[in-house]
């Protein structure tokens, strides 16, 4: 996780483990399932952050999942300790805003934000209805797949941000199928920020078993300095116009 921000992460969402991934693609599926046989828990997940704390109070971490793991441990709980250990928002993946008024309530009266997802397949009521409980950031997913598919549709999905943005003053991040500099600077023209699983992962996953070394993981992470790197190319350009 340092190694992230010294590659230029500006948040850091963070997965918790859960049998049926559903909404992932096979890279993040494969991630999961290790994880599970490590025998990781959403416990083991907060710990984690909480190490990382020690050292870094600044960088933004975000909880990312599904409910079931969280309803086990019981909202009240689960908040508890997400805060204890340093975390800034949640998102849950399968819990629709009309469902969530309870943990969102639960979230808010410990300051942390309840951040959910935006599809190209999303009504234009049911937008609406999310970027008027959402908060932190707006996650728009740039493609009708699961993470680690192809993007490709770069028209459609400015057409998409254009159309949130007169519902929403909040951020609005684009994630799903940016792999590199090239596809982060496209989305990173078009949004607030640009989030990469798929392709971190899988370079993490590339390193053999039980033989993970430093080096290893500062090239996996290389993926985003890589993307950091034209975002601020981004910026600088604007500056220059």
């Amino acid at each position: 996780m340092h190694e992230l921000v010294k590659q230029g992460a500006d948040i850091i969402e963070i997965g918790i483990p859960f049998s049926d991934p559903a909404s992932d693609g096979p890279v993040i599926q494969r991630s999961v399932e290790r994880a599970l046989e490590g025998g990781t828990s959403l416990a083991d997940t907060l710990k984690l952050v909480s190490q990382f704390r020690e050292q870094d109070s600044q960088t933004g971490i975000v909880l990312m999942g599904y409910l079931n793991p969280i309803e086990i441990m019981g909202y009240g709980q689960f908040v508890a300790a997400a805060t204890e250990a340093g975390i800034d928002g949640v998102l849950v993946v399968d819990m629709p805003p009309a469902e969530s008024a309870e943990l969102r309530q639960t979230l808010h009266e410990a300051n942390l934000d309840t951040i959910y997802l935006v599809a190209p397949t999303t009504s234009a009521i049911r937008a609406k209805a999310i970027t008027e409980v959402c908060s932190g950031y707006l996650y728009y997913v740039s493609l009708k797949g699961v993470t680690g598919a192809a993007l490709t549709d770069h028209e459609s999905v400015a057409s998409s941000i254009n159309e949130l943005r007169q519902l929403t003053d909040l951020p609005i991040v684009i994630g799903f199928g940016i792999k590199d500099a090239d596809s982060a600077a496209a989305m990173g023209g078009l949004s607030d920020g640009i989030i990469i699983g798929s392709a971190l992962v899988e370079r993490i996953a590339d390193m053999s078993p039980g033989k993970v070394n430093e080096p290893d993981l500062v090239r996996s992470c290389e993926v985003i300095g890589a993307a950091r790197a034209a975002l601020d190319g981004l910026q600088e350009d604007k500056a220059a116009s």
